[in-house]
């Protein structure tokens, strides 16, 4: 299988649009359709506030969204059709919050691009449409680094690996990119988790039935948490992408993500494929 149908979230205030150059950018080399949602949030006022907002503000507070999540689609649309790639863009108004409709609109792709969380230029709902999209969407997600400004590359793929169903999970998912690789290597950060005979042996043979090129690297826990171990170990090879699972459970809808996701989503430095 390879990747044919690309979802990204368009990026509205930042300018450069990280995500949407990446979602193009792998689109070209992968000859795929790539779609783009520009978000446009409705305000949702505050539970203590004692009197309703007036109506009028309201309006011009959703004409105001709309119109900036038009002007970030033009830019979609400008970048994809420069790229000539076969590409849609759609804009959805919905109510800050709620991410449901956004979800469904990614179910039927082969992987969702979203950009990074960037405290300097927020972007409506990233870090609950992330989460979203990870537990919900059922495919896996690209994460672009903040200020990410180059090719997204597939050639050195690692794998950070724990032996879980949920990296094994993360592993399928993300085989239609780890074939477009020149090689990949199975990292391994030690923790409490006992692993039976040699840790990433299984996975490295995996691959290797499926003529992928693969190595196995256990790295020495010296940095103060996974996030910091990875992504001094990553700048150290060269790598250009990174493949994890996203760990975390489901209590009354409210997402608890697990720490070393949570970690890499905020501190990747290179593109970060995640998959739950």
């Amino acid at each position: 299988m390879s990747v044919k149908d690309i979802f990204v979230i368009v990026d509205v205030f930042d300018e450069s649009q990280p995500a949407t150059a990446a979602a193009i950018d792998l689109a070209q080399r992968s000859g795929a359709h790539v779609t783009g949602l520009a978000l446009a949030m409705e305000p949702m006022a505050p539970a203590y506030l004692a009197v309703p907002i007036p109506a009028d503000y309201l309006v011009g507070a959703v004409e105001e969204a709309e119109r900036q999540a038009q002007t970030a689609l033009d830019r979609f649309d400008h970048l994809a059709g420069n790229a000539d790639v076969d590409y849609e863009g759609r804009i959805v108004t919905v109510l800050a919050g709620s991410t449901g409709s956004i979800v469904a609109q990614a179910h039927l792709s082969d992987i969702v691009v979203v950009g990074q969380e960037d405290v300097d230029k927020p972007e409506p709902m990233r870090a609950a449409l992330i989460e979203a999209m990870l537990f919900d969407a059922g495919v896996p997600v690209l994460i672009v680094p903040r200020g990410w400004t180059k090719s997204v590359k597939t050639d050195s793929v690692v794998i950070a690996w724990d032996g879980s169903s949920t990296a094994a999970r993360a592993v399928h998912a993300a085989m239609p990119i780890l074939t477009m690789s020149k090689s990949i290597e199975i990292v391994i950060v030690p923790n409490a988790i006992s692993h039976d005979g040699e840790p990433g042996a299984d996975v490295a043979t995996y691959l290797a039935r499926h003529g992928l090129n693969v190595t196995v690297t256990t790295l020495n826990r010296d940095a103060s948490d996974v996030a910091e171990a990875l992504n001094h170990y990553f700048k150290g090879i060269g790598a250009d992408l990174c493949v994890m699972g996203g760990y975390g459970h489901s209590r009354l809808r409210e997402f608890i993500v697990g720490g070393a996701t949570q970690d890499m989503l905020g501190k990747t430095e290179i593109p970060l494929i995640i998959a739950h």
